[in-house]
């Protein structure tokens, strides 16, 4: 074992000072400019807060201002909403009208200190001692940490990212104490329960408890207790998530009984294995390969949609227009034509930490076990970050322990060799490590190249971040309510900071409002008249630096887009919004 020290408070404490500090600074100097709640995930998430705080049952995740007027169900989780529910109901008496602004602060820096702990224990098991400062501030110095544990940051992107850490510091600390494989199922059956998102480090935690006892049959109990306690939290999970009337009905998006019943298989398949006496590792791999592809049928035959994946059942054109062109979901080499700094930031602390695994796999034969099973869910992770760079955010922080183990070594040998040659050695690990630092040296690379430099620049990007500021909302706030059809990424603040109702926002099970946004603003004026008399809208609301607005999909000549182009504008739509302001508010005549 290279290091089983304990994390100290007071190191734990100065880092998580200094990088919250760091944040709040960073949050404060751009309040002018940037919206807290940039994104439309965490607005929709403190709007679902309000609405359980307001009296919305457990069960009832319907967002009923969304498809207005028929609303629209969402596949997130309660287990997020509880807890910001509960920190933010213990801040009003305090903060009052300020308290969503406290909320917004306290739960992303809060989570800051599980972050900083799981990756500096994982640091300290795999590298030692010398591994505990690195492991601690290299979150500090990551891109992931400063977009999903930044101030303003509500959506559950960053408890998977703690769920995923969990289940990997477990899965290498069972292979000597395998008690620990209990808490690693628990952290799986979280995971999944909060979002889909995690399945890749789920099916990987699996495949390295698998694995493992292939390896060595001693492995047996940490098998049978990852798979019971897998199995017994994702049906949890489904039983707090899912009213009973739904436990069958298959979903391929969200906790469901599809997930519910592979966790299940898991389970029984870990504990039939687990007390078979197979006695070599070729007869354990056949076995595990066997009952590996029994559960996977049985989940198919059971479940067939889930071969067509989460977006499945949608509508083709939805699918080639609107999700395919989410950046977050694209490849990591069509990422890096439109964000090339980003990319490489992510990418080169992954590939660094990789290349650790492999050295001490090679390097380390008595702890060849703990990098393996490392590797192993690294390595699974990267490649869904090749394949969508949304995956970045589990792959960074998942490389982080290495990279700190990798400090931890070149720190280590400096302190005990004369020359530059390991002083270099101990810098280019930091600089290969840090995503920061990487981020740093990209932005002077592409700096170097106007041109290019120039052509990769957003320059509506400050339009849309004034559309989302508080202040863009307040004439629309003091309205009595009203159904408004706005752009889709304009939906989710809307129904913050207003108490209106609206047609669409980014989410893929609000199909049909999603499709009736896309017509009004891209068919014939007169059609979208008849969307909105169909539904019953009075206001349209547009951001000018929005996509949609200026011809996202193809469009007739005869469109909104088209039209508001060229201010030409049918006299049904009345211009109610002042000189100046972000939004351009319309009421629709009869």
């Amino acid at each position: 074992m290279a290091g089983d020290n304990k994390v100290g408070v007071l190191p734990l404490f100065f880092c998580w000072a200094l990088t919250a500090v760091a944040f709040v600074a960073k949050a404060l100097s751009t309040a002018a400019t940037v919206p807290l709640i940039l994104d439309t995930d965490d607005a929709m998430r403190l709007t679902m807060v309000h609405d359980f705080l307001g009296g919305q049952g457990w069960f009832d995740l319907v967002q009923h201002r969304l498809n207005t007027p028929y609303g629209a169900l969402m596949h997130w989780s309660r287990l997020i909403d509880l807890p910001e529910a509960s920190l933010l109901f213990l801040l009003r008496p305090a903060f009052g009208a300020a308290a969503d602004i406290a909320l917004v602060y306290a739960w992303p820096l809060l989570l800051l200190v599980p972050l900083l702990w799981l990756t500096a224990r994982l640091a300290l098991r795999l590298g030692g001692h010398a591994a505990l400062w690195p492991g601690l501030l290299l979150s500090s110095l990551s891109l992931i940490t400063l977009v999903e544990f930044a101030p303003g940051r509500l959506d559950h992107h960053a408890v998977q990212i703690l769920l995923a850490l969990a289940m990997l510091w477990c899965a290498v600390v069972a292979l000597e104490r395998p008690r620990f494989a209990l808490g690693a199922g628990v952290a799986a059956g979280a995971a999944l329960t909060i979002g889909i998102e995690s399945l890749p480090v789920v099916g990987a935690t699996i495949m390295a408890f698998g694995l493992a006892w292939v390896a060595t049959a001693r492995q047996s109990v940490a098998l049978r207790d990852f798979g019971l306690s897998f199995a017994l939290s994702t049906l949890l999970g489904l039983a707090q998530g899912v009213p009973p009337g739904r436990w069958l009905v298959p979903a391929a998006d969200a906790i469901s009984g599809t997930y519910a019943l592979a966790a299940i298989l898991c389970g029984l398949a870990f504990l039939v294995l687990s007390l078979l006496p197979l006695r070599t590792v070729p007869v354990r791999l056949s076995a595990g390969l066997v009952a590996g592809a029994i559960a996977v049928a049985l989940v198919v035959l059971s479940f067939p949609a889930i071969l067509a994946g989460p977006y499945g059942q949608m509508d083709p054109w939805l699918l080639a227009n609107w999700v395919d062109r989410i950046s977050e979901a694209e490849p990591l080499w069509t990422s890096f034509a439109s964000g090339p700094v980003y990319v490489v930031a992510v990418a080169v602390p992954v590939v660094t930490g990789l290349a650790v695994v492999a050295w001490n796999i090679v390097r380390r034969p008595q702890e060849r076990g703990a990098w393996l099973v490392y590797g192993l869910v690294l390595t699974i992770v990267f490649v869904v970050m090749l394949l969508q760079i949304r995956a970045a955010r589990f792959a960074v922080p998942l490389a982080a322990p290495a990279c700190a183990a990798l400090i931890g070594a070149t720190w280590h040998r400096m302190v005990r060799t004369n020359g530059f040659g390991p002083i270099l050695a101990m810098l280019g690990s930091v600089a290969a490590s840090a995503g920061l630092i990487v981020a740093v040296f990209g932005t002077l690379v592409v700096a170097a190249f106007p041109a290019y430099d120039a052509g990769t620049l957003d320059p509506n990007r400050p339009g849309r971040q004034s559309c989302l500021m508080p202040a863009a909302f307040a004439d629309l706030a003091g309205l009595p309510p009203e159904r408004i059809m706005t752009p889709i990424d304009l939906g989710s603040h809307m129904l913050l900071y207003t108490p209106h109702a609206v047609v669409a926002a980014p989410y893929h099970r609000n199909e049909q409002g999603v499709l009736d946004t896309f017509r009004f603003f891209n068919g014939p004026i007169e059609e979208g008249r008849a969307i909105l008399r169909a539904r019953g809208i009075a206001l349209v609301a547009i951001c000018p630096a929005m996509s949609e607005v200026r011809g996202l999909v193809a469009h007739t000549a005869d469109s909104f887009v088209s039209l508001f182009a060229a201010g030409t504008l049918p006299g049904w739509l009345r211009e109610m919004s002042a000189a100046g302001a972000p939004l351009k508010v319309y009421s629709v005549e009869p």
